[in-house]
């Protein structure tokens, strides 16, 4: 069953998004969708991705949580910069120094920093540890690095030992 369905949770997932997607569970799409669901497990795994050690659930329930306050934030910053119409905002590349060296910790950290609106994951040099991220309000750079480092990279680090 394994060499089948080597991911079975992503291929499932896929199928239920591929249906979702286009709305109808007729058997022409059903059929694409379950051969994209194969072909997606199957990539999965010829990436031989590592199964995470993770440390405590309270570390990942307050790194959501403050993810979440911080998107709400973001999403309200962002709207009122577009809706001020004056250009007294400064948008800016930002080069963040990362202690963070875990691959799936650091596909988190992508994911939380272009999750919210104003910011955008541009590159990272992994052997220097440096993220070039933009950010579309950018009073103070020192001020990005610190709440890069501290709200999101040391959770992330306590959370992928």
């Amino acid at each position: 069953m394994s060499r089948i369905l080597p991911h079975p949770v992503v291929s499932a997932a896929l199928f239920i998004m591929w249906l979702l997607m286009n709305q109808t569970v007729s058997p022409g799409p059903a059929l694409v969708g379950a051969v994209l669901a194969l072909l997606g497990g199957w990539a999965l795994a010829l990436l031989r991705p590592g199964r995470p050690r993770l440390g405590p659930a309270r570390a990942v329930l307050r790194l959501t949580g403050v993810v979440l306050v911080d998107i709400a934030r973001s999403n309200l910053a962002v709207a009122r910069v577009i809706l001020s119409r004056q250009k007294s905002h400064y948008s800016s590349f930002v080069h963040v120094q990362l202690r963070l060296r875990n691959p799936q910790a650091l596909a988190i950290l992508a994911c939380i920093l272009t999750a919210a609106p104003g910011t955008a994951w541009i590159e990272f040099d992994p052997e220097e540890g440096w993220l070039l991220l933009h950010v579309l309000d950018l009073p103070d750079q020192d001020s990005w690095a610190h709440i890069i480092q501290n709200r999101y990279e040391k959770p992330l680090m306590e959370i992928f030992p």
